[in-house]
């Protein structure tokens, strides 16, 4: 049997096993483990020994479980929700005010979180019900909470990101700094949406009340001091990080800590929120850890056959594709995976053929493989929010007030999805909107 043969045997074998609905580490070390003992012998048992102390040696690994402590502290102690009702405050007067205001809480959140998950869960329990009682258009804000946190996996400290670097050997702290305007752009691009919607039908979104709107400018301060702790923590950790003070490591430290220190002086710091917060950090970072190791194994049986160098033959040599037209394929393969797998999922199937063929390819943009990782996380955005099994339709369904239906869900999301392609269309178009700042961070 051919290398080329054995290459699609593994990847079809562990696609197939993927749509079994089993763990997606255990489906790939599945046929990591198959795979190397068929070709290696008992010479493969030194693979997973070696991928694991491979994955012991990133520093970066070390900070997703600090952001992902941070994240979940704000969240179950309520700081995250006076956030909300500072942004309901405040922009209350703007047509689509509690919209617009709910997708710049979206940003914060991504900003101290890292996840889109704890977005969601913020936006569907405080926010959904907060408009739904004012008469705001569900199938708008329904779009707007689940277009509004994907920015988790863009904005830094995106966990996702952590995740990609890891398995591209790229600098973590280039990845988030590059994923800072397009986020941003993407934030904006949603905002402009709403607002032009809402000036267009005002039925969609009813105005506040009298009574809300006049309230006196003591009481807004009083809610902007409650609401601007997240803000502060965020900008104290990325400020100590982009001077120069601290490290990457130290710096989510930082933000774990001052999370912690914030609930207690909120006074909600108590064991069981800690239980609950350290239960379900390590939890995710565990999940995560067992996904890199299983890429990990798969990525060296795959590179060792010579996979990578066969598709690049095949794309370059056989099918004579230029660099570009490569790229766009990657991208529509993102997408139609997208709409059947989470990105952790995509990742592990694509690392092993598109890190190394991108790093191959000319471009000519500098810190490629960082404005590849952009892509692939934007694209990510896409994979959470699409139909039919797009992972955080599922989780709307489930956090969602009970008028919001299925179908409610699923109309909602489209014009959303149209708004993170013409921003991925936009980067491939100006790759510097990616890569500017990591150069003038890392030059001036």
């Amino acid at each position: 049997m051919s290398y080329e043969m054995i290459a699609l045997m593994m990847f079809a074998g562990m696609v197939f096993l993927m749509l079994t609905g089993q763990r997606v580490f255990a489906m790939i070390g599945a046929v990591a483990a198959a795979s190397a003992l068929s070709l290696y012998g008992n010479a493969s048992a030194e693979l997973p020994f070696n991928a694991a102390f491979k994955l012991f040696s990133w520093h970066a690994l070390l900070t997703l479980p600090l952001f992902v402590y941070m994240g979940h502290m704000l969240s179950k102690s309520g700081i995250a929700e006076e956030l909300y009702q500072m942004m309901h405050v405040w922009f209350g007067k703007l047509s689509g005010g509690l919209a617009l205001g709910t997708i710049l809480l979206m940003v914060i959140i991504s900003a101290i979180n890292g996840l889109s998950v704890a977005g969601l869960a913020i936006g569907s329990a405080i926010a959904l019900p907060e408009m739904l009682r004012r008469g705001y258009d569900k199938v708008l804000i329904t779009g707007v909470v689940q277009g509004g946190s994907t920015l988790g996996i863009l904005l830094p400290p995106s966990v996702v990101m952590v995740l990609f670097a890891v398995i591209a050997r790229q600098p973590v702290s280039d990845l988030w700094l590059a994923g800072v305007f397009p986020g941003l752009i993407m934030a904006v691009i949603f905002a402009i949406y709403v607002y032009v919607r809402v000036k267009l039908n005002p039925s969609l979104a009813p105005k506040l009340s009298e009574d809300e709107l006049a309230m006196p400018l003591r009481q807004k301060l009083l809610l902007l001091r409650a609401g601007i702790i997240p803000i502060v923590i965020f900008m104290l950790m990325i400020g100590l990080f982009i001077t120069g003070y601290t490290s990457l490591l130290e710096s989510a430290a930082v933000g774990a800590a001052s999370a912690t220190v914030a609930a207690a002086i909120k006074g909600r710091l108590s064991l069981a929120l800690l239980n609950e917060t350290a239960r379900e950090t390590m939890s995710i970072t565990a999940l995560f850890m067992w996904v890199i190791l299983g890429a990990l194994a798969f990525s060296s049986v795959f590179d060792g056959i010579g996979a990578v160098r066969a598709i690049e033959n095949v794309f370059i040599h056989n099918w004579e594709l230029s660099p570009w037209a490569v790229i766009i394929l990657m991208q529509l393969s993102f997408i139609l995976m997208g709409m059947f797998l989470d990105d952790t999922a995509m990742l592990v199937i694509v690392a092993p053929l598109y890190i190394p063929l991108v790093a191959r390819l000319d471009l000519g943009i500098d810190h490629q493989m960082i404005w590849f990782g952009i892509l692939y996380t934007m694209t990510c955005q896409i994979a959470y929010i699409s139909p039919p099994f797009g992972y955080n339709l599922f989780l709307m369904r489930g956090l969602a007030p009970k008028e919001i239906t299925l179908v409610d869900i699923y109309k909602s999301i489209w014009p959303f999805v149209i708004m993170i392609m013409l921003t991925i269309a936009l980067l491939m178009i100006f790759p510097q909107i990616a890569t500017w700042l990591p150069n003038y961070v890392r030059n001036g």
